[in-house]
């Protein structure tokens, strides 16, 4: 099975909102769980992490359109 198949064609889009995606939840989680005096940084700073990767999956997503030949040609 090919990789494109399955990301299609803009898989370095994918990896970067993938990678947001993880160090967002891993911050948010990291602000959660552990007793620092700076906790509220880590819990408002994931979040935003995690909203900005939405930018790379609309651009995934977007990057991965396909629209026939014949729709692009003027009539």
């Amino acid at each position: 099975m090919d990789v494109t198949t399955c990301l299609g064609h803009c898989q370095l889009f994918f990896f970067i909102a993938i990678r947001l995606d993880a160090v967002g939840l891993i911050l948010f989680f990291v602000g959660v769980c552990s007793a620092l005096s700076f906790w509220d940084f880590f819990v408002f700073s994931g979040p935003v992490i995690i909203f900005l990767s939405l930018v790379f999956w609309i651009l995934w997503y977007l990057g991965n359109l396909e629209v026939p030949m014949a729709e692009l040609l003027p009539k």
